[in-house]
């Protein structure tokens, strides 16, 4: 029975086009949205009854949360492309093998780097480029949200796998319930309680314990593939699945380095005012993002199914389908930002007490809107060339957006150019980085990487199955 849900049959392989890649894009952008709506409600509660500062306090902790969120998600998708191929293949022996050892690695490494974080929190609130003012706030949520952090590491792994063996719906349910129950505790915690800071970090603690009960019915379905074991060897492959997902951990730990870079040099021009005003404006990044990594998380199982039955012409329509939806949105997001700006930035702050803030980050919107056109482009060139086996040049377009020329364009515009607005930077490197994507994406097309011989016979049906052209 396992051999046969990887038969041409499955739908990933021959099914309609459009369907299947709603079938797992629609979840995986709702569960992240999910995640999202989570992290913006709480900055609502944050921004409106605890205040700017508090915002403020919790922006500076983002690096070391994209720093254990890049591990993370190097391992789940480097894994999940891995143990994708594996299933293409009907090799489910292999792939429960990387499974087991993924999730037992995340475990072992945030656990590691949580309990050394906790020892050492003040260097590390001087390192992330906090005054002494915000130590307080930043431990109250920090010494909490440690602890939880171990927890929603292993959850996340989990969740990829779970989506990699076909059970996308139950892996976004358990997302969307943890994101509600999220919503609910802050309303609760921070809103009526008046907990602040620590409420907060309460709340998505208790969240997470329940979106990892509803990720364990995934135990029980009898149509799963990956079965858990204890005992591994060849724990080498595990350094290969984190070599693949190198991309994502470069974006997620560039995007902690150039926060923390973002956040050292407001606070020298403009205080805990400006870090607060680009907490409220990167929400909106935040939430782009999410939307368009959702999409692509979804391209990393369809591509690799693909990959492994060697059909280039299908990886070749679902990325059509993936590119003509991330531009529509990127266009629509553009649009809300000009027409819907200034609510959101009312939405999260008392414009009455924080009137400096509500201004620096209507400035900061006006600056940042062409970025949404092309940053999901790149999120998806580089998502392909993860999943397509080609790290390098994935690592390359993620290093690129998310490290190395906003870095140094950042660093350029403070030294030399300080009349020009400081966050330019941030959609220039975007629009730059996507020249690099494309000319590396040329390179590596699908009927360039995968043999013509060895897909002719499995393209035809695909092809007469997809319907969309």
């Amino acid at each position: 029975m396992e051999a046969a849900a990887d038969t041409p049959d499955d739908p990933i392989l021959t099914g309609p086009l459009w369907p299947v890649f709603f079938r797992y894009a629609l979840p995986s952008v709702a569960g992240l949205l999910a995640i999202t709506t989570a992290v913006i409600v709480d900055g609502f509660f944050i921004g409106n009854y605890v205040g700017a500062d508090a915002l403020a306090a919790i922006t500076l902790l983002i690096p070391w949360f994209t720093f254990l969120f890049g591990i993370a998600l190097a391992m789940a998708i480097g894994g999940t492309v891995r143990a994708g191929r594996y299933l293409g293949e009907g090799n489910i022996g292999a792939a429960s093998a990387i499974y087991s050892k993924c999730l037992m690695a995340t475990l072992v490494i945030s656990l590691v780097i949580t309990v050394t974080s906790l020892l050492f929190q003040e260097p590390l609130y001087r390192l992330l480029g906090a005054s002494p003012s915000l130590f307080p706030l930043m431990a109250e949520y920090f010494q909490v949200i440690a602890g939880v952090m171990v927890m929603q590491l292993v959850t996340m792994v989990f969740y990829y796998f779970i989506r990699v063996d076909g059970f996308p719906l139950l892996a976004t349910t358990a997302l969307i319930v943890g994101a509600g129950t999220n919503i609910l505790l802050d309303a609760v915690l921070v809103g009526y309680l008046d907990q602040g800071l620590r409420g907060a970090a309460l709340a998505t603690g208790m969240a997470q314990v329940l979106q990892l009960g509803v990720q364990l019915f995934y135990l029980t379905r009898p149509g799963r593939r990956l079965v858990f074991g204890l005992r591994q060897t060849h724990w080498g492959e595990v350094f290969k699945a984190l070599a693949n997902g190198v991309s994502e951990w470069i974006n997620e730990v560039s995007v902690g380095l150039v926060m923390l870079l973002i956040n050292w040099l407001l606070m020298r021009e403009q205080g805990v005012d400006g870090v607060a005003a680009f907490t409220v404006v990167n929400y909106l990044i935040f939430l782009s993002l999410m939307v368009f990594y959702g999409i692509s998380d979804a391209m990393h199982v369809l591509l690799s199914h693909n990959l492994g039955a060697g059909n280039p012409e299908r990886i070749r329509r679902f990325m059509g389908c993936a590119l003509t939806v991330i531009l529509g949105l990127g266009v629509v997001l553009v649009l809300g930002v000009w027409l819907q700006g200034s609510a959101l930035v009312q939405a999260f702050l008392d414009t009455s007490a924080d009137s400096t803030t509500a201004l620096l980050a209507d400035r900061f919107l006006g600056i940042l809107w062409p970025l949404f056109l092309i940053n999901g482009v790149n999120v998806l060139l580089s998502v392909y060339l993860t999943a397509m086996h080609r790290p390098l040049p994935s690592a390359m377009v993620a290093l690129s957006r998310s490290l190395v020329l906003p870095g140094l364009l950042l660093v350029l515009i403070a030294t030399l150019a300080p009349e020009w607005p400081l966050l330019v930077a941030l959609p220039l490197a975007e629009w730059l980085t996507f020249g690099l994507a494309l000319a590396l994406f040329l390179q590596a097309r699908p009927h360039r990487l995968i043999p013509s011989p060895g897909q002719a016979g499995m393209a035809a049906p695909a092809q007469a199955a997809d319907g969309c052209h």
